[in-house]
């Protein structure tokens, strides 16, 4: 045999030997967990890293994922318990706690996102069919989360899962529901608006009648005011005549004569016929029927 050829032998030894060795190691990382099948049967459960051997070709592994896993739900319209309808985004984490009941009830990550979405949908229409719109929009939020995180909890018990946490990231009212609300509140702020509107009119027509009132009251107190200064001067001036008329009474009969005149003879268009020996016109009889006095 030629060196050539026994080269060729030891160099498919050595390949075997490697494809033998590479066959019959696996090894799981620090996020993993695995389990040994032979022939489809489990064999053993592998939780910590390292290298393991398995038998070749006849052994196989399969690894399942230690750390938390998300499955973010479709968005589903739920009939509430005061019969609204809401439109639910929900989520929800969970992690593979038992590798060899998951592997048994589920077989793989895909079909256990399958089975956890639909518990969860059937868990969210269960208890959010309970209850009225404001309670889902309330601080009771936080309780029906636990409420049906446990029912998640309990109904994927037998998939060796555990559910961490379960949230509804977005509620929101169909697009009709929407612009039917919308719509209301639309009509109530113009109810109030026309309400306010109202009140202010209300308001504004008190503060006018009000204000008339008093401008009413003042005007009629200044009246009286100015009809009592009247009064009292009247009563002054008859009494400034009275007092003078008894003084000197033909002084004061010639200057009430002399007002009589001033008034009576003023240029204007009116034409008075009196007699000469008229007692309006004594005291201009009296000037006439004086002797002049000398001159000096």
């Amino acid at each position: 045999m030629s060196g050539r050829a026994k080269l060729l032998i030891v160099g498919g030894v050595i390949l075997v030997a490697i494809i033998l060795l590479l066959a019959s190691t696996y090894k799981v990382k620090e996020w993993q967990q695995a389990i040994l099948l032979q022939f489809g049967e489990p064999r053993a459960v592998v939780n910590k890293a390292g290298l393991y051997f398995k038998t070749p070709f006849v052994q196989n592994v399969e690894y399942f994922d230690k750390r938390v896993l998300g499955y973010d739900a479709q968005s589903e319209e739920v009939i509430l318990g005061d019969q609204k309808r809401l439109v639910v985004d929900a989520f929800v984490r969970y992690r593979i706690v038992d590798p060899l009941l998951f592997f048994q009830s589920v077989g793989s990550e895909e079909i256990a996102k399958n089975r956890l979405g639909a518990i969860l949908n059937a868990s969210i229409r269960q208890v959010l069919g309970q209850v009225p719109l404001v309670t889902v929009l309330s601080g009771e939020r936080a309780t029906l989360m636990r409420e049906i995180r446990g029912l998640v909890n309990r109904a994927s018990t037998g998939f060796g899962v555990d559910v961490i946490d379960v949230r509804v990231r977005r509620a929101d009212l169909p697009e009709e529901n929407s612009q039917a609300i919308f719509r209301r509140m639309e009509t109530e702020r113009e109810r109030e608006a026309k309400e306010f509107r109202a009140q202010g009119e209300q308001e504004s027509q008190i503060i006018r009648s009000r204000a008339e009132r008093e401008r009413t009251v003042l005007l009629a107190e200044a009246e009286r005011d100015a009809t009592i200064a009247r009064g009292e001067g009247d009563a002054d001036a008859s009494k400034i005549f009275a007092d003078a008329f008894q003084r000197d009474p033909e002084f004061y009969a010639f200057y009430r004569s002399l007002q009589a005149y001033s008034l009576a003879l003023k240029q204007g268009d009116t034409t008075m016929v009196l007699s000469p020996d008229s007692e309006f016109f004594r005291y201009f009889n009296q000037a006439a029927s004086e002797p002049k006095a000398p001159p000096p």
